[in-house]
């Protein structure tokens, strides 16, 4: 596997979507259910499959990735060649909180990078362990907001 198999979970919430893939592939629903109960090593390929194609097409779409610490702000425009930083963080003992509102404001005790890389490995597998890590997917307004202040 690319990725990993969405959990059980994850997997009824596409339901449709898993049936369409099923059809795609030539499975129909009787094949389905005598799979699962004759060849579950064959199924769980199959659901693996279609957990990496679930993956692939997520991880495709993202345009913005963001952690987010009470000390610690990253957030990273995903391009298609390159990865772009732009962090804050907190200097020495300030009692700035990224965790709460009231840091908008601060202009003291932060300071405020930017840089890129190129990926190291595939884009989306890159994404995908950002997420597993505890990135959050962004709609980009934190990135720009911040790039503003650079």
């Amino acid at each position: 596997m690319k990725y990993r198999q969405l959990l059980k979970e994850e997997l009824e919430e596409l339901e449709k979507e898993f049936i369409d893939f099923l059809v795609v592939n030539g499975i129909t629903a009787d094949d389905w259910v005598e799979l699962k109960a004759t060849k579950n090593e064959k199924a769980e390929l199959i659901i693996d499959s279609f957990s990496d194609v679930v993956f692939e097409s997520s991880m495709r779409k993202i345009k913005y990735l963001e952690f987010i610490t009470p000390k610690s702000i990253k957030c990273f425009q995903c391009l298609d060649d390159k990865i772009v930083l732009v962090g804050v963080d907190v200097e020495g003992n300030s009692e700035i909180d990224f965790k709460s509102s009231n840091w908008k404001d601060a202009t003291q005790g932060v300071k405020i990078y930017s840089s890129s890389k190129d990926y190291t490995i595939l884009r989306e597998k890159e994404l995908f362990n950002m997420i597993q890590s505890g990135a959050s997917i962004s709609d980009g307004a934190l990135f720009k907001n911040i790039c503003l202040a650079l």
